[in-house]
């Protein structure tokens, strides 16, 4: 898996959609096709605004999965991933070809079960995702289940996941939040054949810490990244502050640095 560091979010942002771009061109170029997974939340703004500026794509002939969403939250809602998925890719793209997690349809599990067949159908080429500051990855909070296949899993959030949502503004107090939550499995993020992780702020700098540099556990989710041989996590220097300082020696020298 390998580190880049960039000294603030909007360089951070272009940097990672131009290996985003690179992938989708790529894909395309060679199966006519790309099929891609998507975040959406504060952290990806810059990311998904540059990559949707990106020239050269064929936006009708990509396929677009999301990661998360939360049971029982209308898609009007501002905290609503199907709304911000819509809003920042979709919209501004043209992308035809995608799949939204209905999560306050009248049975969640019928919701999993079907986008799941789609999703385990072709693999994807390249999944974007976040970091939560509970170390997870989609809503996979700790202890994060490293072992099922299911594509998509109804999970129960925890209360530094759900408190990270009020902090993001997306909810005014944490009674608002939904406990439960649809969310791609950690094995599925695995079977992409490119990951790409944008996760900038201070707010994630323990996080980052304890998955890149602390043991393979599922009390750190995002630490399973290691395991993918074509992982990228992107990082400004806010996110990156509290990792070691033979790390940091090397990513000054650098800008990227290669963890396992």
């Amino acid at each position: 898996m390998l580190i880049r560091v960039f000294n603030d979010k909007t360089t951070l942002g272009r940097s990672a959609a131009e290996q985003a771009a690179n992938a989708i061109r790529r894909a395309i170029a060679d199966r006519g096709q790309a099929r891609i997974i998507a975040a959406t939340a504060a952290s990806q703004l810059e990311f998904l605004d540059a990559l949707t500026k990106a020239p050269d794509i064929d936006w009708s002939k990509v396929e677009a999965f999301h990661l998360d969403e939360y049971i029982g939250l209308a898609i009007t809602h501002p905290g609503s991933f199907r709304k911000m998925l819509m809003e920042q890719l979709v919209q501004k793209t043209g992308i035809r070809h995608y799949h939204l997690l209905d999560g306050d349809a009248a049975d969640p599990a019928a919701v999993i079960r079907k986008v799941g067949e789609q999703l385990a159908s072709v693999p994807v080429d390249i999944a974007f995702l976040g970091i939560g500051e509970n170390g997870h990855i989609a809503f996979n909070d700790p202890p994060a289940d490293f072992n099922t296949e299911d594509p998509y899993l109804i999970v129960n959030l925890d209360e530094a996941c759900r408190q990270q949502q009020v902090g993001e503004a997306w909810f005014a107090n944490i009674s608002q939040v939904p406990k439960q939550a649809i969310s791609m499995s950690a094995q599925q993020i695995l079977k992409a054949k490119e990951i790409l992780a944008v996760v900038p702020d201070k707010r994630k700098a323990q996080a980052i810490k304890a998955c890149f540099e602390g043991e393979i556990s599922p009390m750190a989710p995002a630490s399973i990244l290691r395991r993918h041989p074509n992982a990228t996590v992107y990082l400004d220097t806010n996110s990156a502050s509290l990792l070691s300082p033979k790390i940091q020696a090397a990513l000054k020298s650098n800008s990227q640095v290669t963890v396992s």
